[in-house]
């Protein structure tokens, strides 16, 4: 992608409405543009990130065993009021009546709809377990939205819902799900620590959300520093194996990690001095097991191997898929602008041409890209008649990981220049050796 050609429209001064570094930096950037309060459009270099996470997600689930499908957002209320919900959930609910009065809604989840599914389809334990899900825009009316797409009214979700023939099963649904989320944040170099926490309007007993530490977050936390260490790194989970991923997720739930609304002064007090720590976190996602609470309600049953017939087991488990990249943002930035992890960037390597129109240089940049194509990583090319400080600013807004910087001087050397964002170090290489770099970079994170 060449940047003469590419649509960014980035902004030089702040925007005045912005009050958080990710929507500063998204809005300077070009990601995004808002429509009305909550609610925006997404830019081609929003996009792109946006679709990378769901990519991940996507594949960790899959990777899970878990199975995905798409449902609509506009909802029938009539499902609601089979569970108990429609009264309830409150005003963050938009309530619409179509044009023959039926009572609708913007679906701010679907526990509903996944269970009419379910009881439509399925009535013997022999097709269980079974994990459904989707990534689809959620509408929820808040009464204060800001701080852009961290706390939006229409936002981009990613909602699972498993169905277990017993409790047992379903909280291996439940730890299955936690496994497969903290390798979903590592691959988008985020530390989320899951946390004990408050079910709210979804219900049930066993809840953890996973919260991003920030000082921007809307969440205070209490928890024992020990646990920011804790990775998976290239670990090989079986999901079918309960004690393996139960085993996993003692390891990252052990240590104190809880919201203020779960906290335990008491238990908090006995940390280690050093190692208790107090903060604010960014929620970024929320794993939750509510037993037969719908399943009941809504009638959808299966018959055991003894001839019986038993509610399902359930639970429900979101990501934040547009909310994730206010918190990357949040967590990976500097004062020039974003620093994107490689898991997620919009693309890999910028290419900034220090000398646009001189025929030795323009050539060097185009077999730059064509080379890093045939590999698999589309570059961003600053092609642009503009000066280096303009170019090499708008690389360091949009937060590319790497920069490859070809210049008159460099070429006459054989060289060109290879820059870090995250550290700023460069190094000088052959465009050959520059391009295997590279590769091998991101060869560790596809």
């Amino acid at each position: 992608m060449r940047l003469s050609r590419y649509f960014l429209p980035v902004l030089k001064e702040d925007p005045k409405e912005a009050q958080i570094v990710s929507h500063r930096y998204m809005l300077r950037a070009g990601m995004i543009k808002q429509q009305a309060a909550g609610i925006y459009s997404w830019l081609p270099l929003g996009l792109r990130v946006l679709n990378r996470i769901q990519q991940i997600v996507n594949e960790e689930q899959i990777r899970a065993g878990h199975i995905p499908v798409l449902m609509p957002t506009m909802q029938p209320a009539d499902l609601w009021r089979e569970s108990g919900r429609y009264d309830d959930y409150g005003a963050e609910m938009l309530r619409i009546k179509d044009r023959h009065e039926r009572d609708m809604l913007f679906g701010p989840t679907n526990e509903e709809m996944i269970t009419d599914i379910f009881r439509a389809h399925v009535n013997s334990y022999k097709d269980l377990p079974l994990t459904l899900y989707q990534i689809q825009w959620k509408f929820r009316d808040e009464t204060r939205p800001r701080f852009g797409v961290m706390r939006g009214r229409e936002f981009l979700m990613k909602d699972g819902y498993n169905f277990d023939v017993d409790k047992a099963s379903a909280l291996h649904a439940y730890n299955r799900h936690m496994v497969s989320y903290l390798r979903t944040y590592e691959r988008m170099g985020l530390t989320a620590i899951p946390m004990r926490a408050d079910s709210g309007p979804i219900g049930g007993d066993d809840t953890h959300e996973f919260l991003v530490l920030a000082n921007t977050g809307e969440s205070e936390v209490f928890y024992d520093d020990r646990v920011t260490a804790l990775k998976l790194g290239d670990r090989e989970v079986d999901f079918d194996n309960r004690d393996e991923v139960l085993g996993v997720c003692k390891e990252f739930t052990t240590l104190y990690a809880r919201t203020d609304e779960t906290h335990d002064a008491a238990l908090f007090e006995q940390i280690p001095d050093q190692h208790r720590k107090v903060g604010r976190g960014i929620e970024v996602g929320q794993i939750f097991y509510f037993g037969t609470k719908y399943s009941e309600a809504m009638g959808a049953t299966v018959v055991t191997k003894d001839g019986n017939k038993v509610p399902v087991e359930m639970g429900s488990h979101g990501i934040g898929v547009s909310r994730l990249l206010g918190a990357i943002i949040e967590a990976s930035h500097d004062e020039k602008g974003i620093i994107w992890p490689e898991g997620v960037t919009p693309f890999p390597v910028g290419i900034v041409n220090l000398k646009q129109g001189d025929a030795a240089t323009d050539a060097a940049c185009a077999e730059l890209e064509k080379a890093l194509l045939k590999q698999g990583l589309e570059p961003l090319y600053d092609d642009r008649d503009e000066r280096a400080g303009a170019k090499f600013a708008t690389m360091d807004l949009i937060g590319l990981p790497w920069r490859i910087t070809v210049g008159p001087r460099g070429l006459a050397n054989g060289v060109v220049e290879l820059t870090s964002r995250r550290s700023g170090e460069s190094e000088e290489l052959t465009a050959e050796a520059a391009v295997a770099k590279l590769v091998g970079i991101y060869a560790a994170h596809r």
